[in-house]
């Protein structure tokens, strides 16, 4: 069965929306559209109908040329908007059997014990260790033997007022939002393949505007931060070193960026403001300029990589995505900076129909977005619309009858449970368990290890385990 999608990256200068159909987990590009980014600054949108209308033009041309209209899309959120925290969830298998259906409840476990702030939203819970009887770093339990399964997850999540803002500028485009995803984790996606997939990498996209990492180890993405400074930088830094006009600077950077060899070759510029004269200007200044903003950038980055305490961990290295790998140089210049570590510089992965255009760095992030609608999540998942994801497609368990929440309220004013006694203790959290067509609301999620003795606790228990 074969699925229409549009993905829509949404970056600070250009907007990339693609039209793809997947079919068994394999993505065929119909079409695609760029414009150029308008309202947006430094990941953060400062303008929603400037931002709007970029992002219907993009649509239009994607729409042109695929020769379908679409209706809700998938998007990409910018790092600057996102924050992590890490939690735990506990949860004991009554069946001792570890099916879909436990895997999802011990990560709804974890969301649940979290302390998410009110004002934020959680757009992906990506678990990185799996504990089954105390035995630590399961790849995947599913399928196990065990009475007690542990995880330990990552939730990222981001501003209500941020994701509000994100779907107003979309919806005025036009289409409807049914998906939203990291673009660190979207570029980690359409980069990594499987062996770094297992050894741990950092992903570092370095694009326009903002450069964002995230270091993918333990099965999953477990760090991700932000930085401020992309290419553009570069491009106002000429600018002003050579006093010429932004789109000359631009056409300097493309053509005389090198940060590996220097030239005394000097080369004739406009000046601002001044349309008769030229400027000569040498191309060793130029060298300069883009070489120590480069510098600066990448050295900034391994320092967020040594905060992370997670450098240890990644025997892969680091992959370098994003418009700015294109100078050349920049991969031995990383190796300096990065010492010790093995860099790459990674262009999207290869999708049927996709245009020559993109098959360059700077589509890493769109591409991804296709990638993970088709499956190439983490192995298991919760994701912005708080659906579980996973990679089990033979064993389909009905998900939808399991939802811990944070309050009672919503059990006591639901029309089926208005006339029943609720149990609520005062300053703790309540959990309702949905199933079926009862409604069981217990003070705290059971655990075997406590009242082991008593035969009506045991009981208890059990009929509180099966739910």
């Amino acid at each position: 069965m074969s699925e229409t999608i549009l993905a829509i990256d949404i970056g600070s200068t250009k907007i990339c929306a693609i039209i793809a159909e997947i079919e068994d987990g394999k993505v065929q590009v119909l079409g695609h559209g760029i414009s150029k980014s308008q309202g947006i600054k430094k990941g953060v949108i400062t303008n929603i109908e400037l931002a709007s209308k970029s992002i219907k033009k993009a649509l239009a041309d994607a729409k042109r040329i695929a020769g379908c209209n679409m209706a809700s899309a998938i998007v990409s959120i910018s790092n600057a908007y996102a924050k992590s925290l890490n939690s735990t969830g506990v949860v004991n298998i009554p069946h001792k059997d570890i099916s879909i259906k436990e895997i999802n409840r011990v990560i709804q476990t974890a969301l649940y014990n979290a302390s998410v702030p009110n004002e934020y939203d959680v757009i992906h819970v990506l678990p990185y260790n799996f504990r089954v009887d105390d035995q630590d770093f399961i790849e995947d339990p599913f399928g196990m033997n065990a009475s007690r399964m542990e995880v330990d997850v990552n939730i990222i999540m981001t501003q209500k007022s941020n994701l509000s803002n994100l779907k107003k500028a979309v919806r005025s485009a036009g289409v409807d939002i049914d998906g939203i995803v990291l673009s660190g984790y979207a570029s980690a996606i359409a980069t990594m393949d499987i062996d770094e997939r297992e050894l741990g990498i950092a992903v570092i996209d370095l694009g326009g505007q903002t450069s964002n990492l995230v270091i993918h180890t333990g099965n999953s993405i477990r760090y991700n931060n932000f930085l401020g400074v992309g290419s553009n930088h570069i491009t106002n830094d000429l600018s002003m070193a050579l006093h010429t006009p932004l789109q000359v600077a631009e056409n300097v950077k493309i053509q005389y960026g090198n940060l590996i060899e220097s030239s005394n070759e000097v080369i004739e510029l406009p000046i601002i403001g001044d349309e008769e004269n030229r400027n000569g200007v040498s191309l060793e200044i130029v060298h300069s300029v883009i070489f120590s903003r480069v510098e600066e950038t990448l050295m900034i980055l391994a320092k967020m990589l040594d905060k992370s305490a997670l450098k240890e961990q990644i025997s892969a290295g680091i992959i370098l995505t994003g418009g700015m790998t294109k100078l050349r140089g920049i991969r031995e210049l990383a190796q300096a900076i990065f010492t010790g570590m093995a860099v790459r510089v990674a262009y999207p992965k290869n999708v049927d129909g996709l245009f020559e255009e993109l098959k360059d760095p700077a589509y890493a992030t769109v591409v991804g977005l296709l990638l993970y609608r088709a499956g190439k999540h983490t192995q298991y998942e919760i994701n912005f619309q708080q659906e579980m994801l996973h990679s089990k497609t033979d064993h389909e368990d009905n998900l939808g009858d399991i939802k811990i929440t944070n309050t009672v309220n919503q059990a006591v004013e639901s029309k089926a449970y208005k006339n029943k006694p609720v149990l609520k203790r005062s300053n703790q959290k309540d959990t309702e368990i949905i199933q079926n067509t009862d409604t069981i609301i217990f003070e705290d999620l059971p655990d075997v290890n406590k009242e082991k003795g008593h035969p009506f606790r045991k009981l208890t228990n059990w009929a509180k385990q099966l739910f």
